[in-house]
């Protein structure tokens, strides 16, 4: 068996054994896609109709309006909040010895943490779908042909893998269970800060700069243009780079602790 066979395979392994783990345990995906359902809820039924009025006309209400501009960020909301469960289950690995026994077994390294980001990445796109079946069923009308439809599922994988590889990195680095959950927090929060449920030119001067350069904010112009129609620019090149540079970041850290604690 040569050695990419070896990694696949063991990889496929691993997989297997974390789809088992998302099924036994529904409530993570529940979680994740909770959170943005409510928040959806709340800003399109309780602020929609005020933030809505300075957006485009969309031919319907205000509410309608700030409906189709706000989706895409909370889907980008749904796809960090996934950052949480994928740490909180690498940090349970990781104390309760699981980890240290796959690097006693002639299991791929690569293929360990590897089972974790492809595992994640499938719960991720479920909650994702799930949280745009919801925005569609109350009134979310996407105009995108077939071929932007694919484009909008690559870029959200793309996307998903990136964080689920800083989320593996971020679980591997905790002390505990309780500091895996809540590191993450930060990226839930970045949606917020970038054109996800405002235009970043109505925030002032100094956040401003911080929304336009943060990864979040080309993530969600490049799903909102795909997916509605809007100018995207140069938005799309900027999220791929944003996204192969926070993969290569969590990948070299995810594998500089486990080579170091095999190594201990």
């Amino acid at each position: 068996m040569t050695t990419m066979t070896h990694v696949l395979t063991d990889s496929g392994t691993l997989l297997h054994r974390n789809l088992l783990h998302m099924l036994r345990y529904p409530a993570l995906t529940y979680f994740v896609v909770g959170g943005p359902v409510v928040f959806l809820f709340l800003f399109v039924f309780v602020f929609g109709g005020q933030l809505g009025a300075g957006l485009p006309s969309t031919g319907g209400s205000d509410r309608a309006a700030y409906l189709a501009y706000v989706v895409p960020g909370i889907l980008l909301t749904a796809a960090a909040g996934t950052a949480g469960g994928t740490a909180t289950t690498v940090a349970m690995d990781m104390t309760e010895g699981i980890t240290a026994r796959f690097r006693t077994l002639a299991i791929s390294r690569a293929a360990v943490l590897t089972g974790h980001v492809l595992g994640n990445t499938i719960q991720g796109l479920i909650a994702v779908t799930l949280v745009l079946g919801v925005s569609v069923l109350i009134g979310f009308r996407p105009n995108a042909n077939p071929i932007e439809w694919l484009a909008a599922f690559g870029m959200t994988t793309l996307i998903l893998l990136a964080i689920t590889w800083l989320a593996v990195a971020m679980g591997m680095a905790s002390k505990s269970v309780e500091s895996a959950s809540n590191l993450p927090t930060l990226l839930v929060l970045l949606p917020f800060l970038g054109s996800g449920f405002v235009p970043t030119d109505t925030m002032p001067a100094v956040v401003q700069v911080f929304a336009e350069y943060q990864p979040f904010t080309p993530f969600i112009e490049t799903i909102r243009g795909l997916l509605l129609g809007t100018p995207i620019g140069l938005s799309w090149l900027w999220a791929i780079v944003w996204c192969l540079v926070i993969s290569v970041i969590g990948y070299v850290w995810s594998m500089r602790i486990y080579n170091r604690r095999s190594v201990v």
